[in-house]
């Protein structure tokens, strides 16, 4: 096992200061790919960092954004691939603390110093993070410990559109040993999190518009004529009533169909669910109670092995402020189901479909996105072991799930490239998608600590 050098983490320590900078600077900097904006600055950055490190790095371009690639050749015998994003979501609409591209310090109610900003967490600091120990690394023994290349892609946010072309046009130069996905996974109380696997994605958009069925057709009218016109918002809500009942489970026939429990679940479940904490867990998404009275086994389970069908957001008619008497001529509906091990994206549409052809009366419209699989890697893998091995020494044990209940397209790198994939490293942030995303200052330097001890692992792993 090659272990860390002493003067790296003491640099870490001493550099901080200049290294928080880089993740202000990365934060900064707006990428809001689903709006367009910044995503060409934000690439050159990327880019730039690399080519700072003495690597090559280049802007791919891609029908879409373009993806980052890169490489440093330290002339050793193992390679990592770094897969990262650099784009984020949008902000408007939000309240928040601070701006959220300002990059500010906000001492947060029971969390502390933290940075506050739209990216910090998701996953721009962590990818700043990950630049600040490679340079320090080189700074401090003259290579790093491993050979490492670099995709870092744009459209993340969008579902990864044009990242599966990337790979297949560039599989030749995108060998490595495993993938890594840098990721602040501690909670707020401390304890890491290490996730082996991730659920697919398959985002959608139903419309119901006037027509033939009746309905305005291409216009909103007065709202008084509701007593002889159709409206398209209560077909639609009634659409919807049909896919999910009032318990919350899943009313779509076979849209469930491949979930198979992975073979090492049984074991890990049971484990995981006497260390689970629920209280942190509904405090970190701002909730109350599970929608499900089950013991922790069970509830586990559920979060594992279920798919999920969510609307993320409804809009038709009049919205503003005060009041607007309108029969609206369309609505729409975005949703997204959430792929189970070992769900299949077309199989998933081919049931949305089949659902809505059966309670549809010429009213409605879909239109899917392109969706992936999801993906998983053994606990036992060495890029694994080599995390877990990098959190205990540092005195912290990780707590193994199966899988998390976000996606990302590790299945590209599993399937297609043949690759074991790993995501964490210490740290704790939260808020994704939401207001006053956060990273701790202290969970940051905690971060770049275990990222170097990381690589040193994984370098040694089976050597």
């Amino acid at each position: 096992m090659v272990m860390i050098s002493e003067p790296v983490e003491a640099q870490i320590d001493a550099a901080f200061d200049r290294h928080l900078e880089r993740v202000r600077a990365f934060v900064r900097q707006p990428s809001i790919s689903g709006e367009g904006v910044g995503m060409e600055a934000m690439a050159e950055m990327v880019r730039d960092a690399i080519r700072g490190l003495g690597g090559s790095a280049e802007i791919v371009p891609t029908p879409g954004w373009p993806v980052v690639s890169g490489a440093i050749d330290a002339g050793r015998p193992k390679t990592l691939l770094l897969y990262g994003m650099y784009d984020v979501q949008p902000v408007e609409g939000e309240e928040w603390l601070v701006s959220p591209f300002a990059g500010e310090t906000v001492d947060l109610p029971e969390i502390g110093p933290s940075l506050v900003a739209r990216g910090v967490y998701n996953t721009k600091g962590p990818l700043a993070g990950l630049i600040n120990v490679l340079e320090t690394i080189q700074a401090t023994d003259g290579r790093l410990p491993v050979n490492v290349k670099f995709v870092v892609e744009g459209e993340e946010e969008l579902g990864s559109r044009h990242l599966p072309w990337f790979i297949q046009a560039h599989r030749d130069r995108l060998g490595a040993d495993a993938t890594y996905f840098p990721f602040y996974c501690q909670d707020r109380h401390g304890k890491p999190h290490l996730w082996l696997g991730v659920k697919g994605i398959q985002y959608f958009e139903v419309r119901c518009r006037g027509g033939a069925w009746g309905g305005p057709r291409t216009r909103g009218v007065h709202g008084s004529n509701a007593v002889w016109i159709g409206n398209p918002v209560w077909r639609l809500i009634k659409a919807l009533a049909t896919m999910m009942d009032e318990d919350e489970q899943i009313q779509v026939e076979g849209l469930g169909d491949g979930a198979v429990p992975q073979a090492e679940d049984a074991e890990l479940l049971a484990r995981l669910a006497r260390t689970f904490d629920p209280v942190t867990e509904l405090w970190n998404w701002d909730a109350d109670r599970f929608k499900y009275d089950l013991r922790a086994d069970a509830l586990l389970r559920r979060y594992v092995n279920d798919p999920t069908l969510n609307i993320d957001g409804i809009w038709g008619g009049y919205t503003g402020p005060g009041t607007k008497t309108l029969l609206p001529h369309e609505v729409r509906v975005k949703m997204d189901v959430r792929l189970a091990p070992d769900m299949e994206p077309e199989r998933v549409r081919e049931r949305i479909v089949a659902h809505l052809r059966r309670i549809d009366r010429g009213d409605l419209e879909v239109e899917f996105e392109e969706g992936y699989p999801p993906a998983r890697t053994s606990v036992h893998e060495p890029v694994v072991q080599a995390l877990v091995r990098s959190f205990r020494s540092l005195g912290r044990e990780p707590e193994i799930w199966p899988t998390i209940a976000g996606s990302a397209p590790f299945y590209l790198f599993r399937r297609v490239l043949g690759q074991p994939f790993a995501s964490g490293g210490l740290g704790h942030g939260g808020r994704p998608h939401s207001p006053n995303e956060y990273a701790t200052l202290e969970g940051m330097r905690l971060f770049e600590r275990s990222v170097a001890r990381f690589l040193y692992e994984f370098a040694g792993a089976g050597s």
